[in-house]
């Protein structure tokens, strides 16, 4: 079943001769509880792409539909409080509050939101990407690859049906990095979550269901489900 969709995806910078075409009629769809890696190099569109299939930005024309309904038909206000709740972001810059904690920063975006936060399932997230241990430690106190484990743990606190990864390895070395996608993995296998990724790395993107690959706006290939 799919749990989101992009129809005709554009998003055009400029006019005439200066104009960009970041994205050129992306097509896309995606099953509930698959691991997509979409790759390509520098420039490509890779990470407009993931902007507009997460709300962050709006196309030109086309549409991205989530359960059904075109996210680009909701208002602004609207659209943040759906990408709030629906969409997890794990970024290549871990994005931690310096002054918090590991359990505060996990808990932070539940609470900006209003939502009382369920300490049973925080520690439980904590727990499967072994982080009990750290509840306390500020960033600081981190590895790298400890605190993108918490910005992976922040954006699973909200129980999102899709997690979007922009290069969550790339500030990590090879091990580090391959060991926080395991992670990512079975956090998202256990919570039944949808993986949505995009990397330079080949062989990072092996680890997922399937790979798209796009240059120039434009989806060029793609690998069969696993």
């Amino acid at each position: 079943m799919s749990i989101l969709k992009a129809r005709n995806l554009k998003k055009v910078y400029g006019k005439g001769e200066s104009c960009v075409r970041a994205l050129d009629g992306v097509d896309l769809e995606v099953e509930k509880g698959e691991f997509l890696a979409i790759v390509g190099t520098s420039g490509s569109g890779k990470s407009t792409l993931l902007h507009m299939l997460g709300g962050l930005d709006r196309p030109s024309s086309g549409k991205v539909i989530i359960n059904g309904s075109n996210i680009f038909d909701l208002k602004d206000d609207a659209l943040t409080i759906f990408r709030r709740r629906k969409i997890g972001f794990v970024f290549q810059s871990f994005n931690l509050v310096p002054v918090l904690n590991v359990y505060e920063n996990v808990v932070l975006p539940l609470e900006l939101d209003g939502e009382k936060v369920d300490r049973a399932f925080v520690d439980e997230i904590l727990d499967t990407l072994r982080l009990t241990s750290k509840k306390e430690s500020l960033p600081n106190q981190l590895s790298g690859g400890q605190q993108q484990r918490v910005a992976i743990a922040r954006a699973l606190a909200f129980r999102p049906a899709i997690i979007l990864a922009d290069e969550p390895t790339g500030s990590l070395d090879s091990k580090t990095g391959q060991d926080v996608l395991n992670m990512l993995k079975i956090s998202a296998e256990k919570y039944s979550q949808t993986i949505i990724m995009i990397t330079h790395n080949d062989e990072i993107a092996q680890m997922a269901d399937r790979i798209i690959r796009i240059e120039d706006g434009r989806i060029v290939s793609a690998s069969e489900r696993r």
